[in-house]
């Protein structure tokens, strides 16, 4: 079993394995499956609507700020760096000046991750587990940077047509380890893994995921999920995407009960309420 997760965020230091945290999601983006354009008026990014958004993330209970410039909804396509820049750069850059809580940059490319990291992010959540841009690791490393490593099967282009498994746990732990390796051998200290649900990934392969969820911790390094208002959900209780908290809690409680450490989520408020219920009964001796 895990022992403890004591991870350094800038002036933070957070003991990951100690209770449930959140990772709050902020999407700049114009076409993201559940709030594209949220942020957007006029087709134009607000900067102080998104920074508004992320305050509130923080007053209700965020523990991370995990800023896209980018959808990645199954069958999105790459926009150019200098967009993905644009959108991510200028917000990260006021929101770290305004806050102390952890700003990940929720990108798979080189150069939008050092121009986050430069702009005050700490954290990279790459959705490809170092393996679209090999420079990725590399600036973690130089900056010191933490790194979210998650499993994809394809890209957001194509990972939904027709994803298959011989044994989707072996498949995707194996993955996470390489990505592990990978990171320690360009000198990245503090990892997260994901096994990422939904990303190239059936109903089937998402469900058994999340039964096996308590193997992951194995590779002894905090797990975070990622499944707020995804199609999985409708999959199992048809649901609008604006009507899937419910569905979400659930499986979120699910997640924690076996051994998730991170959950990153839409609706902070709800989660951080349930969290407190939830974190007690498992932490009550």
């Amino acid at each position: 079993m895990a022992g403890k997760f004591i991870y350094t965020f800038g002036n933070k230091e957070y003991d990951l394995s100690a209770r449930t945290y959140i990772m709050g999601i902020l999407n700049l983006t114009d076409d993201s499956f559940s709030d594209g354009g949220k942020y957007y008026e006029n087709g134009k990014l607000n900067v102080n609507m998104a920074l508004d958004a992320a305050m509130k993330m923080i007053e209700d209970g965020a523990d991370f700020v995990d800023v896209g410039g980018e959808s990645t909804r199954p069958g999105s396509s790459p926009i150019p760096d200098e967009l993905e820049i644009e959108r991510t750069s200028p917000v990260i850059s006021k929101l770290t000046k305004m806050t102390d809580i952890p700003v990940s940059i929720d990108t798979y490319k080189g150069n939008v991750a050092e121009e986050a990291l430069k702009s005050g992010a700490l954290i990279i959540n790459d959705i490809s587990g170092f393996r679209a841009d090999y420079k990725v690791p590399k600036i973690a490393g130089k900056y010191n940077a933490s790194a979210i490593i998650m499993h994809i099967k394809g890209t957001p282009k194509d990972m939904h047509l027709h994803p298959k498994y011989m044994d989707v746990f072996y498949e995707v732990y194996s993955y996470l380890k390489t990505g592990i390796e990978i990171g320690k051998r360009n000198g990245v200290k503090q990892m997260i893994i994901d096994p990422g649900i939904g990303f190239g990934k059936l109903l089937e392969h998402n469900i058994d995921i999340l039964k096996e969820l308590k193997n992951f911790r194995s590779l002894n390094l905090p797990i975070l999920i990622g499944l707020s208002r995804k199609r999985f959900i409708d999959d199992i209780s048809p649901t609008p995407i604006e009507e899937r908290l419910p569905g979400t809690l659930a499986a979120n409680i699910f997640a924690v009960m076996n051994g998730v450490n991170i959950i990153r989520v839409h609706d902070v408020i709800e989660h951080r309420k349930a969290l407190n219920v939830i974190d007690y009964i498992k932490n009550l001796k």
